[in-house]
C-alpha cells in the first residue's frame, strides 16, 4: 500500500511514476478522498468539542433554575451524538474507500529499472556459463528416454486434470534430491533460518502480500475461506505481520519448502506441454525482512544466493532486470534469473528476486523499533525463488541429457543420490 502522506506531499512524482506502469495519473483521486476523509473527521472533532461545551453548560442551566435554556442544551447535546455518530461512521467509509484505492494500485517502479512494455525491454545484466554443444539434437524433458517412465501425466490427468503430474521412481527421487540440496546450501552457506509454514492461509495474509485484492483469480480458496499458497512468500513475508521488531534483530532472513497453488487463469495455451507450468508445484523460498537502508544490498545478496544453485548445479543461465512493463504488480524492483533449457534452445525463468519496499510492509503493518529510539519505521520486504524445484529438475535432467537416452546427474546432487551418477535410458538410477 502507499504512504497517503508521501502522495500528498509529491503527488506529481506519484503520477509520474504509475505513469511509467502505463497507469493513468490517480493522486487526484486519491487526494479528493483523503480531503473528504480529513473533513469528515475535522466536522467530528468540531461537532464534539460544541457537544463537550454544552454538556459542561447544562449543570449550569439547570443550578439557575432556567428550565428553557436546560431543556435547548440537554436537546443540542442529543442532536450533536447523533451528528457525531454519523460523522464517524461517514468518516470510517470513507477512509475504508480510500484504503481499497490504494491497496488495488502497484507499486512504484525503482527509478534504476529500465522502461518497457513487456519483456522484449528486459536488460541482460549477468551471464553465468555456456550453453552445452550437442553432438546429437537435444529433447524436451517429457521425451528424454530416461525421464519417460518416471513422469506421468496421463495418469496425473485422470486424478487431477490438465497442468498435474505424477512423478515417480528416479524421477521422484531426483526432485527430492533437488529441494535437500537447495534447502542446505541456503541454510548452510547463505545462513538463512529454514522454517516449515502452512499452505493454508487467512484472507487477510493474502491482502498483506499483494496477492489480493486484484489477483485473486491466479489463487484457490477453500470453501470455508482459507486460501492455498500461491508461494510461501505469503507465509514468511506475514510472519511479521502486525509485528514491531527492535532494530538489531535486522534482517530476518527466511527459507521455506512448500507445495505453491496457482489456477494459471492468464496462461491458456502457453506451455501445456511437459511440467513447466503446473497448477502445483514446490518451491524454495527465500523472504527477508531489513531497514530500509539495506534493502538493496539485501536484493543484490539474495540474487547471487539463487545464482550460486544454479552454478552449484553447473547450469548456464542469465539475470535480466524487468523492465516497467513485466514488472509484477508488489515490486519496485526483480531481478529474474533465467537457465537454459536445450530442449526449448531458450533461456526460461526459474526464479524471480524481488524487492517490495516498505510495499508490503504498509499493507501488514510491520514496522521496526530504531536502536537510538524515535518512532517506529516500516520495514522493507524482499522474497525470491531459490529455486523453484520442477524447473530445476527440468533443467537438470535437458542439459544432462545423453545420446544413448540417459541422463548424467551434477555432482552436487550425488551426495543427496547416495553415490548415484546418473539415470539410465531405461529409467533406473544408477
Amino acid at each position: 500500500m502507499h504512504d497517503i502522506r508521501a502522495i500528498r506531499d509529491n503527488p506529481d512524482r506519484f503520477d509520474a511514476a504509475l505513469s511509467r506502469r502505463g497507469i493513468a495519473p490517480a493522486s487526484a483521486q486519491i487526494l479528493a478522498m483523503d480531503e473528504a476523509r480529513r473533513a469528515k473527521i475535522l466536522a467530528a472533532e468540531t461537532a464534539q468539542a460544541e457537544a463537550n461545551k454544552a454538556a459542561k453548560e447544562v449543570g449550569a442551566a439547570k443550578g439557575r433554575g432556567d428550565e428553557a435554556e436546560f431543556e435547548r442544551l440537554r436537546a443540542l447535546v442529543g442532536e450533536k451524538k447523533a451528528e457525531i455518530a454519523k460523522l464517524n461512521e461517514e468518516a470510517k467509509a470513507e477512509d475504508a474507500a480510500l484504503t481499497d484505492l490504494l491497496m488495488g494500485i502497484p507499486n512504484l517502479p525503482d527509478d534504476s529499472i529500465p522502461d518497457g512494455d513487456d519483456e522484449d525491454g528486459n536488460v541482460e545484466i549477468h551471464r553465468h556459463g555456456s550453453p552445452r554443444n550437442f553432438s546429437f539434437t537435444p529433447v524436451e524433458h517429457f521425451d528424454i528416454p530416461a525421464i519417460r517412465p518416471g513422469m506421468d501425466f496421463e495418469t496425473a490427468a485422470k486424478l487431477s486434470g490438465s497442468r498435474f503430474v505424477l512423478l515417480s521412481g528416479a524421477v521422484a527421487r531426483l526432485h527430492r534430491a533437488l529441494a535437500q540440496f537447495m534447502l542446505d546450501v541456503h541454510v548452510e552457506d547463505h545462513g538463512l533460518t529454514e522454517t516449515i509454514t502452512p499452505v493454508l492461509v487467512r484472507e487477510e495474509m493474502m491482502y498483506g502480500t499483494g496477492q489480493l485484492p486484484k489477483f485473486g483469480e491466479d489463487s484457490y480458496q477453500t470453501t470455508n475461506g482459507w486460501w492455498l499458497i500461491p508461494t510461501a512468500e505469503v507465509t514468511l513475508t506475514n510472519i511479521v505481520n502486525g509485528v514491531t521488531i527492535e532494530e538489531n534483530y535486522l534482517p530476518r532472513r527466511y527459507v521455506a519448502h512448500t507445495q505453491c497453488f496457482r489456477s494459471e487463469a492468464g496462461s491458456a495455451g502457453r506451455d501445456t506441454s511437459g511440467m513447466l507450468r503446473q497448477h502445483q508445484f514446490e518451491k524454495v523460498e527465500m523472504v527477508s525482512v531489513t531497514r530500509p537502508e539495506d534493502s538493496a544490498a539485501e536484493h543484490d545478496r539474495m540474487t547471487a544466493q539463487a545464482q550460486a544453485i544454479l552454478e552449484k548445479l553447473e547450469l548456464p543461465y542469465r539475470t535480466v532486470v524487468l523492465c516497467t512493463g513485466d514488472l509484477g504488480a508488489g515490486m519496485r524492483k526483480t531481478h529474474d534469473i533465467e537457465v537454459w533449457l536445450p530442449g526449448q534452445n531458450t533461456y526460461r525463468e526459474i526464479s524471480s528476486v524481488s524487492v517490495a519496499g516498505d510495499y508490503q510492509a504498509r499493507r501488514m503493518n510491520a514496522r521496526y523499533k530504531p536502536a537510538e529510539g524515535g518512532k517506529p519505521q516500516f520495514v522493507h520486504t524482499l522474497n525470491g525463488s531459490g529455486l523453484a524445484v520442477g524447473r530445476a529438475l527440468i533443467a537438470v535432467v535437458e542439459n544432462g541429457q545423453q545420446e544413448d537416452g540417459s541422463v548424467d546427474l551434477p555432482a552436487a546432487l550425488h551426495p543427496y543420490l547416495r553415490g548415484k551418477t546418473r539415470i539410465d535410458a531405461n529409467g533406473q538410477m544408477v
